[in-house]
């Protein structure tokens, strides 16, 4: 049985790794694309303590998270997979930050424990650790056990079932490519929740959660602290809780975004990288942008001889491939129409002095150097 199971965990493994290829959507407006999931929600309640409820809490703090984002990020575009009490199967949560080429995605939740004196908050990524009989056992079954509202789940999960620590087999085999970045993230949001809410500190650790599984991007859980705990119960439904709590995660992802921007900030290249034969000329250079994925492709791909000016940078640890070279507007809105008809999502980007540069601005430029 053992052995049996071991075979379908790499078959399991196998899946999840063609299921984590990188997604092909891509910003158009070159933003950092966030998706902020609530935990449970609608006929899935989460834990309780009377009439406290998880989904209420995660929910709060999941928008106020989110607002102080939006006002003061306007370089990041967040995307919640739920804003008001609804039920969202686990499999779509990930499906939505999938689908919209997210950067990162941030589950939020409240746990709960068998004894009342359990507190403070703890940050996950997906994994094992070595003592798989531990608290985080637990807990990952327990949030994972929302899959049993589902219908059919059974069809979405590859036959993983939430009653049986078992299960979990199929998380020792598996190599999450997001790892380093999920822990980045991790580690910022429990010192934020430490230093900043006060909390008290589980530490980062690897579970086993379904919604982190699905997802093609660097993806942590966040615990808040406990509901079992009546103290910190009533201090996590105050409003006070929430601004906290949500300040903390705010500024977890503004510590990440700095870490991440100094990145993109050495892997963007100059314009000749780009492609940019016109790094010297007085005007922008617009080129049309098509594919995004990993790995850079063979020199005979024949994807590469499909237009003219084929070129690519890397940005975000991606591979961005782009074709045409003209300082005409109207000419590469022509190219982009070409384009599109094989690639739909595929938009003009410009160049200026050796960088990337909004279209706006270049076309700004232009009209100022004409």
């Amino acid at each position: 049985m053992i052995k049996t199971r071991i075979i379908s965990a790499f078959i399991i493994t196998a899946f999840c790794f063609l299921w984590t290829l990188p997604a092909m959507a891509v910003d158009k407006d070159g933003k950092f694309i966030l998706v902020i999931d609530a935990g449970h929600g609608g006929k899935d309640p989460g834990a309780v303590n009377g009439k406290n409820q998880e989904k209420s809490i995660n929910l709060n703090v999941a928008l106020k998270m989110g607002k102080l984002i939006e006002e003061n990020c306007k370089d990041v575009k967040v995307i919640y997979t739920r804003k008001t009490d609804v039920f969202v199967e686990l499999y779509k949560r990930a499906d939505i930050a999938n689908k919209a080429g997210a950067d990162m995605f941030i589950s939020v939740h409240t746990n709960s424990a068998k004894s009342k004196s359990a507190n403070g908050a703890e940050t996950y990524l997906l994994g094992v650790e070595e003592n798989r009989a531990s608290a985080n056992l637990n807990a990952a079954l327990e949030e994972n056990k929302a899959i049993l509202l589902e219908n059919d789940y059974e069809a979405h999960y590859e036959g993983y079932d939430p009653n049986s620590p078992e299960s979990m087999i199929i998380f020792e085999f598996m190599q999450n490519e997001y790892q380093k970045e999920s822990l980045k993230m991790a580690t910022f949001t429990q010192e934020r929740m430490v230093k900043s809410a006060k909390r008290p500190d589980r530490g980062v650790h690897q579970a086993g959660y379904l919604v982190l599984w699905k997802s093609t991007m660097p993806s942590i859980l966040i615990e808040l602290g406990f509901i079992s705990n009546d103290a910190e119960c009533k201090y996590l439904v105050s409003q006070k809780g929430v601004d906290e709590m949500g300040q903390s995660l705010y500024e977890a992802f503004r510590d990440y975004l700095d870490y991440h921007n100094k990145l993109v900030e050495k892997a963007v290249p100059t314009a000749q990288a780009i492609g940019n034969k016109g790094a010297d000329r007085e005007l922008p250079v617009y080129k049309v942008q098509f594919m995004s994925i990993r790995n850079p492709l063979k020199k005979n791909d024949k994807r590469l001889k499909a237009y003219d000016n084929v070129d690519y940078y890397t940005e975000g640890g991606m591979c961005k491939y782009t074709c045409g070279d003209t300082t005409d507007f109207e000419a590469v809105q022509k190219t982009k129409k070409e384009v599109q008809k094989k690639y739909k999502d595929a938009f003009v980007i410009a160049v200026y002095e050796g960088r990337k540069i909004s279209v706006r601005e270049a076309q700004e430029i232009s009209a100022k150097n004409k």
